[in-house]
């Protein structure tokens, strides 16, 4: 194995690149894979945290945990899968569930379209079973590319490798590759080399050790790289590249909305449309209201509400004139103590229960 150079002969060789140079990389038919994946799974088995869902290798309860764990920490999703699965704690009963109790679960994971799309699938997976192939999950709602590749490899060793953030990570910089993952090449190129490794006996073991190395010790910031079973032939340690990869994804322009949202309200309970109006909640049940995109935000409000990369600055208004013809179109009335379970986004709920204390743009910065 090669001896790391120095910080030092690192930064001069870093210098003396020309400018059509690019630094090294990898190359995958010069890369010993099965020595590499030996070592991480060696890794993986001495250190692995004791996660509910590794409990076993029942594919629904790893299916759940996947779902959940999109755009969410480990930490933060124990307790809302714990909960999850003492409500739900087989395909059956997710199924056979009311949709509304599905979303009721799911209150504070948000995305409540997975919610949705699981529930989907479960009804179908009842019907004609557990797929063991990530080609054949795909056709399922819900399923992407890494959902599918997670599910088939850990519950059925299906030889495929998983790409998630900290799976990127890890490969752009061990492989030390300057990949646009956002992008369907620089994509591909690193789903090869996760595919390369996981052609191994245990690839469930392979890919939770590829997720879990993200995780605990190729972080973001201040790797832990003395703890990587891939230190010594790592190119971005050994070419002083690790606050450099992965690149960094453009990010997305936010977007600033005013949202005047009506409450109708009569019997205990309250009006909802479908969202045809609103680019943000797409797909749930609102309150009638107009909205408007605006360049900054107003000077008062009622509260503030974020859904990706949309700002939302809320007024309410309280309506209790006759409904008769005021809205076109499908509608519905949601008693108050079913809004939990048919109503799951806090910002639609907060709408209701208003105090009607307007703040204003100096009051909300003091807050966030």
């Amino acid at each position: 194995m090669p001896k790391a150079p120095s910080k030092r002969s690192t930064q001069a060789r870093t210098k003396s690149l020309s400018k059509t140079e690019k630094p090294r990389t990898a190359s995958p038919e010069n890369v010993d894979f099965a020595k590499m994946s030996e070592a991480l799974v060696t890794w993986y088995r001495g250190v692995k945290r004791d996660l509910p869902w590794r409990m076993n290798r029942d594919p629904y309860r790893i299916w759940v945990s996947e779902v959940m764990l999109q755009q969410t920490t480990v930490a933060a999703v124990i307790p809302f899968y714990e909960r999850f699965m003492k409500r739900f704690p087989t395909l059956a009963s997710l199924a056979e569930a009311p949709v509304g109790d599905v979303l009721e679960h799911w209150a504070g994971l948000g995305y409540y379209s997975r919610a949705r799309n699981l529930h989907k699938s479960a009804q179908a997976l009842m019907v004609n079973g557990f797929p063991r192939t990530h080609v054949e999950l795909q056709e399922l709602p819900g399923f992407g590319p890494y959902t599918a590749r997670a599910v088939s490899s850990l519950a059925f060793d299906e030889k495929t490798g998983v790409l998630d953030g900290n799976v990127i990570r890890v490969l752009s910089r061990v492989f030390g590759i300057s990949a646009e993952f956002w992008k369907p090449q620089g994509r591909a190129e690193l789903q090869t080399l996760a595919d390369h490794l996981a052609q191994v006996e245990h690839p469930a073991d392979l890919n939770q050790g590829m997720m879990e190395l993200g995780a605990t010790v190729c972080t973001p910031q201040s790797p832990a790289c003395l703890l990587c079973p891939w230190q010594k032939t790592c190119v971005a340690r050994n070419t002083d590249r690790i606050d450099e990869l992965p690149l960094k994804k453009p990010r997305r322009d936010r977007e600033i909305w005013l949202w005047n949202a009506v409450v109708f309200e009569k019997d205990e309970a309250v009006l909802f449309v479908p969202n045809t109006y609103a680019p943000f909640l797409k797909g749930h049940w609102i309150l009638p209201g107009t909205v408007e995109r605006v360049t900054s935000a107003p000077k008062t409000f009622d509260y503030k509400g974020t859904v990706t990369h949309h700002d939302i600055f809320v007024t309410v208004s309280r309506a209790t004139a006759n409904f008769k013809g005021r809205f076109k179109g499908e509608q519905k009335w949601v008693k108050r103590t079913e809004l939990s379970r048919q109503i799951p986004a806090s910002m639609i709920r907060k709408a209701i229960d208003y105090d009607g204390k307007r703040k204003t743009a100096a009051q909300e910065s003091l807050l966030t």
